[in-house]
């Protein structure tokens, strides 16, 4: 197993000598009670978490690891960790949280945390996982069960489900993601188009006709423009794949998976064919910048915001980020025509920490109500409901980015566009839908083995001379069944 640059060195680490002499202190000045079913330390009932000991759960520094935080440097996320240490401090519970931003793409923070898991050093007492690694993590026993009353009915349910493997709990939804289409207004009506708002059932054709038009004024387009639209088809990491997923379920209605519900490979090689016909379609010459076939979120960030697209396939994130630069009446921003992936990170509880009870703590506190409003404020997708739809629930532990007083004038620097109640202003109408209505990628321990393949043959959509659907479909079926168990 491939474990790209090697387990990072953490900085600071707790000293392990201490661990006994400070667990002989909790028990005596405890009772050795690390405080009982439902609390911070407890089980839970049946629903609760296995692996280490609660009694192992001694004060100190809780480790959590993730990726980059897309809101920057002393973003968001960092924010909540701040308010949790805290409310630690002014209890003194003697524990304190500490981020770790993991290098590198999201395949190599996977093989970094998985190289931390398996060794069993117990550098990390919380991962934020991809929601497609919560099975593996799961199945090889590397994160803990969690209780079931982590995960309520406030959470999106299609969210809600990247958190579990089989029937148990494993990991709780941290911030969500969703494929959305994003487009140059000011484009359009400069192409004569005259509703530059796409609806919520805006489909490929018409985004096709679009295109053609934009085409057809050229020069009268107020920026650099090239191509219609761009999309991640870098076939080196998992851009592709997120694109191909949602090809293929396009192509399904949504209605074809390529694994069932324990893993296995269950595809076709007719389901295979019709999906790599839609995939073709989308990512035609005529169409598509030539670029986006060696490009990532950042590269077709710069060329949309630049000008040189009139769509692009993106993230949530971007919706703040192109505010940014872009007035309202030159963005908008639409669900993606036919199946959107579901994409986010989900917060699970390392099988080798030392602070169960805390971490857990802390997992409960980042994922509550008003934390999940705080996300989306900044420019995340929320995990919850009530972050979309109740009035009521506010952020107070933090500040979203941009806030007045954050410039030197004490002028507002976020140009985010919001509603009423301070949410970003598309997030209830086409966030939220796009959400509830996102499809996930095949869920498997396998996954990466499933990536890998799956992308490598994609790629042969882009050779000079590629291959038939029907040669491809053929090839690919026989690839994944040997990637997969088969069904």
């Amino acid at each position: 197993m491939r474990h790209g640059p090697g387990r990072p060195r953490v900085p600071g680490r707790r000293v392990r000598l201490r661990a006994s002499a400070l667990l002989l202190a909790l028990l005596f000045a405890t009772g050795c009670d690390s405080g009982g079913a439902g609390g911070p330390g407890g089980t839970d009932g049946p629903g609760g978490p296995s692996g280490a000991s609660a009694a192992l759960d001694v004060p100190g520094e809780i480790v959590l690891a993730s990726g980059r935080d897309v809101t920057g440097k002393g973003g968001i996320r960092q924010q909540l960790i701040d308010e949790w240490n805290n409310r630690q401090k002014n209890k003194g519970s003697g524990n304190h949280a500490r981020l770790v931003e993991l290098p590198g793409s999201a395949d190599q923070q996977r093989s970094q945390l998985l190289g931390a898991l398996q060794s069993g050093s117990a550098e990390y007492d919380v991962v934020n996982l991809d929601v497609t690694w919560v099975p593996e993590f799961a199945a090889a026993g590397l994160v803990q069960q969690l209780p079931a009353r982590l995960v309520d009915s406030d959470v999106i349910p299609s969210v809600a489900a990247t958190a579990r493997w089989g029937d148990r709990l494993y990991a709780v939804p941290f911030n969500s993601d969703v494929g959305l289409l994003f487009y140059r207004r000011d484009y359009l009506t400069a192409a004569g188009v005259t509703n530059p708002d796409l609806g919520k059932d805006t489909g490929w054709p018409t985004v096709r006709h679009l295109i053609e038009a934009l085409d057809a004024a050229g020069r009268k387009l107020p920026g650099r423009y090239e191509k219609g639209w761009t999309a991640q088809l870098d076939a080196s990491y998992e851009g592709l794949t997120v694109n191909g997923i949602e090809a293929f379920a396009s192509a399904a209605d949504g209605k074809f998976a390529l694994t069932g519900e324990d893993g296995r490979y269950t595809g076709s090689v007719e389901d295979l064919k019709a999906g790599l016909d839609e995939l073709r379609n989308r990512t035609q010459a005529a169409y598509t910048l030539p670029d986006a076939v060696h490009s990532d979120e950042a590269d077709t960030l710069t060329d949309f915001a630049g000008g040189r697209t009139g769509f692009v396939r993106h993230w949530p994130y971007a919706y703040r980020t192109l505010h940014q630069s872009l007035l309202p009446e030159q963005l908008g921003v639409a669900p993606l025509p036919g199946k959107a992936v579901l994409g986010g990170q989900n917060l699970a509880l390392a099988r080798g920490s030392q602070h169960t009870g805390a971490a857990r703590d802390l997992i409960e506190f980042l994922t509550s109500r008003e934390n999940e409003r705080c996300l989306l404020d900044a420019g995340f997708a929320a995990t919850r409901l009530s972050a979309y739809e109740d009035n009521n629930v506010t952020c107070t532990a933090a500040k979203p980015p941009g806030q007045a007083g954050a410039a030197p004038s004490g002028e507002r620097t976020d140009r985010m566009p919001r509603d009423p109640s301070g949410r970003p202003a598309y997030a209830r109408g086409t966030l939220l839908p796009a959400l509830e209505n996102a499809v996930q990628r095949p869920r498997t321990p396998f996954y990466g083995a499933f990536s890998q393949t799956f992308t490598a043959q994609l790629a042969r959509l882009q050779e000079d001379k590629p291959p038939s659907d029907g040669e491809l479909a053929g090839e690919l079926h026989a690839q994944l069944k040997r990637a997969l168990p088969p069904g």
